[in-house]
């Protein structure tokens, strides 16, 4: 098996050509351009769609940790807890974009906590075995938007675990085709289920116009709609039969990104998981992307019962919302699909297709509003133009937006767009301590970290042992005494050839 340290190429190879729509600065790959004095200094974490693990990088782009056995294309980001720990998700399941369970490992590899859920699934010969179903997204109570901050330092163990499932059911007033459908599961720290909410059962809450509720019911353009949307970034492209919604698959996806590593560590899925039969087609109606705590929160402080730091915000791209939910399963807040809606939503613009939405944690610069990754692309149902086939895909832009919202004046405060930025699916952002905004721009394979003035102070291009590009699903920046057993590295400045001019 090829090591994770030879997928995540270094930046030694001097220049050559630039990767279509990534517009990075000078490299083919690796880091190019680094401004020590400028950056939030740490460890970034890597969750790679095309290799099976996860990936630490220095401020110069060596690869100084690895961890094997996890799937990013199919349950989401691996995220490193203090003391050098490591959380995400094992196993893919057979035709769709789903794990088998979340597994925790520490330093050394060792498996100290798994959730496997009660999900029976079919696996090949007719035999069913229990998954998680977990697609996307999960997190820990304690881990406010899933990254650091100064005011959270999560726990090994004893916190709550929300998860972003999948459940098959027949919602006829959706429509007849088999849904399926996103489901919030939080477990308690003993595993046992405390809370859950599905999606289908709120249609009414989400903002879906007649138009868009006569698309999906007649299954959301079946066979048209977005297909290739991921395929020109490397991204996931749609399975077969899986209609506008459909269940896609990360370039990681099938039985070599299923395993664990050798000698132990995150166990397999099972092979018959990663080799059976692909199950009977369901609808992904919203393809939620996105599920994330709210976390303590200067709204809540102020008597917002809206942003309750245990409700959770998710992000629907295939009909581009994003939605607060609170315990009662209530839809308490909204921004979108249609941003025609108030004038403060078209002072915004559409968001289409986006991913990561979240509030900025207790700590940081913005603490407190919204921050999203705005992908454009190809999403949206029931907007009648004349590129919309059935009903789904009226919305469309090629370029990205990064934006940072108050979310009860409903007003941008922040943003980042620039020529050639788009990645057409995946993707997220972080704020650093710093006021920098870490972004990374996965169907481009990069990540980069910009000043609150939009300046380029570090750049990451990921790329496999071919020189190729190599999509990250989604980066966090880590303090470096978060993994104490590495010793702090060397920090070198990366600078530009004579001549060049930084972005």
């Amino acid at each position: 098996m090829k090591t994770l340290r030879r997928f995540v190429m270094l930046g030694i190879c001097g220049l050559a050509a630039v990767v279509a729509n990534a517009a990075p600065s000078v490299y083919p790959y690796g880091v190019t351009t680094y401004q020590p004095d400028q950056t939030w200094n740490g460890y970034t974490v890597l969750s790679l769609l095309g290799a099976p693990g996860v990936a630490v990088i220095d401020m110069n782009g060596r690869v100084v940790k690895e961890w094997s056995g996890y799937s990013s294309a199919a349950g989401g980001p691996m995220r490193v807890l203090p003391n050098g720990e490591v959380i995400g998700a094992v196993g893919n399941r057979q035709g769709r974009q789903e794990s088998m369970r979340l597994v925790q490992q520490d330093f050394s590899g060792k498996e100290i906590w798994t959730l496997d859920g009660q999900n029976e699934i079919q696996l090949t010969g007719g035999t069913t075995d229990k998954a998680l179903r977990q697609h996307h997204d999960w997190q820990r109570a304690d881990f406010p938007a899933g990254y650091y901050s100064p005011e959270s330092r999560p726990a090994s163990a004893g916190a709550a675990t929300l998860v972003l499932a999948h459940a098959d059911r027949m919602v006829p007033a959706i429509t007849d085709r088999l849904l399926q459908d996103d489901h919030l599961i939080e477990y308690g720290p003993d595993g046992k289920v405390r809370w859950e909410w599905y999606a289908a059962d709120h249609v009414n809450e989400l903002g879906l116009s007649a138009a868009a509720r006569a698309a999906i019911k007649g299954g959301g353009g079946a066979g048209s709609g977005p297909a290739a949307r991921g395929a020109a970034a490397g991204g996931p492209a749609r399975a077969a039969g899986g209609g506008a919604g459909g269940a896609p698959r990360g370039p990681g996806a099938g039985p070599r990104a299923g395993g664990g590593p050798a000698g132990g560590g995150a166990r397999a899925a099972g092979a018959a998981a990663a080799s059976g039969p692909a199950p009977v087609s369901a609808f992904d109606w919203l393809h939620i992307n996105s599920a994330t705590y709210l976390g303590p929160n200067k709204w809540f402080d102020a008597g917002d019962r809206r942003f309750a730091p245990d409700n959770v915000i998710i992000s629907s791209r295939q009909a581009s919302f994003v939605a607060i939910i609170a315990r009662d399963g209530k839809v308490v807040w909204r921004m979108g699909p249609d941003f025609r809606e108030t004038p403060e939503l078209q002072r915004i613009g559409q968001i289409i297709g986006q991913h990561h939405p979240h509030i900025i944690p207790k700590g940081l610069p913005g603490a407190g509003n919204l921050m999203v990754f705005d992908n454009g692309g190809s999403s949206g149902y029931g907007f009648d133009t004349p590129i919309a086939t059935n009903g789904y895909g009226g919305l469309a832009r090629a370029t990205s937006r990064v934006l940072e919202i108050d979310p009860v004046k409903m007003e941008t405060v922040w943003n980042y767009n620039a020529a050639g930025f788009f990645s057409t699916n995946i993707s997220g952002a972080q704020r650093l301590p710093n006021g920098n905004t870490l972004i990374t721009e996965g169907a481009g394979a990069r990540v980069f970290e910009v000043t609150p003035q939009r300046r380029i102070v570090w750049e990451f291009m990921s790329a496999n042992a071919e020189g190729a590009p190599a999509n990250v699903y989604r980066a966090y920046r880590v303090p470096y005494d978060w993994i104490p057993q590495l010793a702090k590295p060397t920090e070198s400045a990366v600078k530009p050839p004579p001549g060049f001019r930084a972005p």
